[in-house]
């Protein structure tokens, strides 16, 4: 599994920086949006750059670990959910329509058959092991669920896509995004675990021992976790769906293409993502912070400032997307603004 990733060019960023100095404004005015659109420029490895549409590729499959009760919802949501996707009637449809973006889905482990009754051409298995128990997947599964998302991705920008998001669905799936991250970044489970979809307080004390409980098997079977393989600790730990979004964001940086996270599932699959080729960090922004506590360590690990605040913590794809007017913004004002010598406007006098 090779994915060759470019890093950003620091030269072309420190003449985005310098450049941004000269436009016609006070210097910092523009406060993070400045930070995000000389990232865009070093990306697109141009002064001027440009977004046009956009893409959220939304990874769905089922957790065995939704039979521990770790969840408020059935584990027939995530079927239903990705039928509503298709229709057109979920969040994510119509904040996507509101951003200029496409709604890509792609079921890599769905339990439910299809509406038609046929087998999705996309699935790797029907849903992934329970974590407490046994590993999510085997080693393959988890190489091709990978593929499935980066072919995914790859469909997207073929499609125009210049800049694009993950997104997820699958009940049962902050649970594994809590044992993924906490064994990635060596943190305890109470660092990471949340409620996810809402649970109460003994459904939550219950979740935060399932996730110890699958944290210690895996380390049965691998010893220190945090030196572990990242492809094991998704094997072990992770879902097909966080597996795909990781595929997802591995295809993009190979196009070169401004990557935007979503919440805690979609980070960790950012996350495991980093760890598999490093050089997918230059690439990514992160579209807003979730309410889930491992959201926030997750993105300290990868040293990302959130566009949006908006407590969010719906999944889908939904906070990525709703950043995408923001960088085009950024991407705008590098592009489209004068400079003071271009406007005939005097700079501030220096002291």
């Amino acid at each position: 599994m090779n994915f060759n990733i470019q890093p950003v060019s620091q030269d072309w960023l420190q003449r985005a920086l310098e450049y941004q100095r000269t436009l016609t404004k006070p210097p910092g005015s523009l406060g993070f949006l400045e930070e995000v659109g000389c990232r865009l420029a070093a990306i697109q490895q141009t002064l001027h750059p440009r977004l046009g549409k956009g893409a959220v590729v939304i990874c769905a499959a089922d957790h065995g670990v939704a039979a521990e009760g770790v969840s408020a919802y059935p584990a027939e949501v995530t079927a239903q959910m990705v039928q509503n996707f298709w229709a057109g009637g979920a969040a994510i449809n119509q904040i996507a329509r509101a951003a200029e973006a496409l709604v890509w889905v792609v079921d890599v482990g769905v339990r439910a058959p299809l509406p038609e009754g046929e087998r999705s051409l996309t699935r790797v298995r029907s849903g992934s092991g329970n974590i407490r128990l046994e590993p999510a997947m085997t080693l393959s599964e988890a190489r091709r669920a990978i593929r499935v998302g980066a072919e995914t991705a790859r469909e997207a920008i073929a499609g125009g896509a210049t800049l694009l998001a993950a997104g997820d669905m699958g009940i049962g799936n902050t649970t594994a995004a809590a044992a993924l991250t906490a064994a990635l970044l060596g943190l305890e489970a109470e660092a990471v675990t949340g409620r996810g979809t809402g649970v109460d307080d003994a459904r939550y004390k219950h979740k935060l021992e399932v996730v110890r409980a699958a944290l210690s098997r895996a380390q049965a079977h691998l010893g220190e976790l945090k030196e572990a393989d990242p492809l094991a600790l998704l094997a072990e730990l992770g879902g097909l769906e966080i597996a795909a979004i990781a595929g997802v964001f591995l295809a993009g940086a190979e196009a070169g293409l401004p990557l935007v996270t979503d919440g805690f599932p979609v980070t960790a699959g950012a996350l495991l993502a980093c760890r598999i080729e490093p050089g997918v960090r230059d690439y990514l922004f992160a579209g807003h912070r979730s309410v889930e506590p491992g959201h926030t360590r997750q993105l300290e690990a990868l040293g990302l400032r959130p566009i949006l605040e908006l407590d969010l913590r719906l999944g889908e794809g939904t906070g990525a997307v709703l950043s995408f007017p923001v960088l085009r913004a950024a991407a705008a004002v590098m592009a489209g603004m004068a400079t003071f010598a271009q406007a005939g406007v005097s700079q501030a006098e220096k002291p």
